[in-house]
């Protein structure tokens, strides 16, 4: 069996010689015949990020399976992003880890890749740089962190935060409740045990074929992970010894797998932005029109927060994944090859009937299915609205706007001293891709303060950024194009009218078009420039219906990714 990694490895010259010391030194056993794959660990375990700092434990049983399986494991770091505390956001960053594990993986001697990744963007960014590169690959998470007990009931992560900051704004939670909470949520590391972004993408990685089928919903710390992570680690050199690449694993079936799954789970918003983006980087093509579609017909069977009531570890009691293949029956794909090698239908034969947190189609969370794609004016290409969290009563909705500038604006317009009306549209701009910079999870919008009090807690809120996972409230978001780049949301004045209807797909600025384009002449703010990453960021980063990727990464469409393969030389 020849190799890439032999090209560096075998032979007698010094370059050979060079390789195999560097890599002994690392505690690689390599011989100058090679032939033995060797599987690079990329893991983004941080003190920073407590979503993903489980993973450095999983290691050595990885290890053990590659070893096993006849292959070479050898570890190395990637940029770890957690939403906690890289700000503005760490969407900002998803696209350079993608570059980081790309040039990784094609300027090393390696033959796959696992990758141990967590927190929201951790994940994505480092598929994507594994698809371009191509090489086989595989994903193991954290899992999510233990429940915490506030005043006697189980809270989930974010969106429960999110709930006491409303009552503590509204003055209805004291000083000692809110610092009691504080205390409670440092549970435990691992992923939020809501439906968040990351629990989101687990789900989908695992439809997709790339993580080990009901390993996503795993608590961190349960040891099963130590037995998944050593199967992994054999499947892995399986995968190189077959021939297998990335392109290979992930099929248009198995997004379109994904995408049923993303819908049935009630998931993130983000997801949608991070999985066009990953099949684009395989040369497919995943439309907002397709997640729209897939959506009206697909309930929502995962009774989770912030769309359910259960936590994660309900799920994973439920059976996880598996469980909800079996739900999903015949809207999947069933010969779609999972990461433990079996199909789809296989494992949906295997698993549990749906239970608990798994609502069977004919008993379902939301039946009227996660979301809705909306267009008009004020979002030409489109913007999203995650139905199941959102008020049904405002759903159809035409009102004021109420519009906010910038973060910095925010606390103002929201606080004390607001004159927002309860009827309005509250609009946040300047938060996309380019404006953000980076699209930071500002969409939900805190209600204002005075609203709050008389007991207001959802209202109709509108912006080019995101929110996150474990968000909820009648929010579109995504709208697209950006105000940043000459989007109509940058016309929206106060007082404007804006319609909208989620179910018909419609958003709408009630504004003459004589009107608009008057506005347009105006001339708009200078961008402040950057320097470094951020600009380069600015400049060639897309829009959400495009995955927000950078121009210059996305193969044409229907073009698989090729590996550019370096001179392997002195260096």
């Amino acid at each position: 069996m020849k190799l890439r990694s032999d090209r560096w490895v075998c032979g007698d010259s010094e370059v050979a010689l060079d390789s195999r010391v560097a890599l002994r030194m690392g505690g690689a056993d390599v011989s100058a015949d090679g032939g033995r794959p060797i599987v690079g660990i990329a893991t983004s375990a941080s003190d920073l990020n407590p979503c993903n700092q489980p993973l450095a434990a999983l290691v050595p049983a990885l290890k053990e399976g590659v070893t096993t399986a006849g292959g070479i494991a050898v570890e190395f770091p990637m940029m770890s992003l957690g939403e906690d505390l890289m700000k503005p956001t760490a969407m900002l960053y998803r696209n350079l880890v993608a570059m980081e594990v790309e040039e990784s993986l094609r300027s090393q001697p390696l033959d796959a890749v696992v990758v141990l990744a967590a927190c929201d963007k951790s994940v994505p960014g480092a598929l994507m740089g594994a698809f371009s590169a191509n090489l086989p690959t595989l994903l193991l998470v954290s899992g999510p962190r233990p429940v915490a007990l506030f005043e006697g009931r189980r809270i989930g992560t974010g969106t429960d935060l999110w709930r006491c900051w409303d009552e503590r704004r509204s003055g209805e939670l004291s000083d000692e409740r809110w610092a009691e909470l504080e205390r409670v949520l440092a549970s435990g590391r691992g992923t939020c045990n809501t439906m968040g972004t990351a629990s989101t993408m687990g789900a989908l990685c695992e439809a997709l074929g790339l993580a080990w089928p009901g390993s996503t919903t795993i608590p961190a710390g349960d040891p099963r992970h130590l037995e998944i992570a050593r199967r992994v680690g054999e499947r892995s050199v399986e995968l190189v010894e077959r021939g297998l690449n990335a392109s290979r694993q992930v099929t248009p079936e198995a997004l379109a797998n994904a995408l049923v799954v993303l819908c049935a789970i009630g998931g993130s918003t983000n997801a949608v932005i991070h999985l066009t983006a990953m099949a684009r980087r395989l040369g497919h093509d995943l439309s907002l029109d397709e997640v729209g579609r897939i959506s009206r017909a697909t309930p929502v069977l995962i009774d989770v927060e912030p769309a359910g009531q259960f936590l994660m570890d309900d799920f994973d009691d439920a059976g996880g994944i598996p469980t909800l293949l079996r739900a999903l029956g015949d809207r999947l794909d069933p010969d779609v090859i999972l990461a433990d090698g079996s199909t789809t239908k296989e494992t949906q034969s295997f698993a549990s009937d749906p239970h608990g947190a798994v609502r069977d189609v004919s008993n379902p969370v939301d039946p009227n299915g996660a979301f809705r794609v909306v267009r008009g004016n004020l979002a030409p290409d489109g913007a999203i609205i995650k139905r199941s969290t959102a008020n049904a009563s405002l759903l159809v909705h035409r009102g004021p706007a109420f519009v906010i500038e910038s973060y910095d604006d925010l606390a103002e317009r929201t606080g004390p001293g607001s004159s927002c009306p309860e009827n309005a549209v509250l609009v946040l701009r300047g938060v996309g891709p380019v404006g953000g910079p980076g699209m930071p999870e500002w969409g939900m919008i805190p209600i204002p303060e005075p609203l709050l009090a008389r007991g207001v807690r959802d209202m109709v809120r509108v912006s080019d950024g995101r929110m996150s996972g474990t968000s909820y409230g009648t929010v579109y978001l995504h709208v697209a194009p950006e105000s940043a780049v000459g989007g109509p949301l940058a016309l929206v004045r106060d007082g404007d009218v804006i319609y909208v209807n989620a179910d018909e797909g419609v958003i709408e600025l009630e504004v003459s078009p004589a009107e608009l384009d008057d506005r347009r002449v105006e001339a708009p703010a200078p961008r402040e420039s950057a320097r470094g990453y951020l600009e380069l960021y600015r400049r060639h980063v897309g829009q959400a219906p495009e995955g927000c990727d950078f121009d210059f990464l996305v193969p044409p469409r229907g073009r698989a990714p090729r590996l550019v393969e370096p001179v392997v030389g002195r260096s």
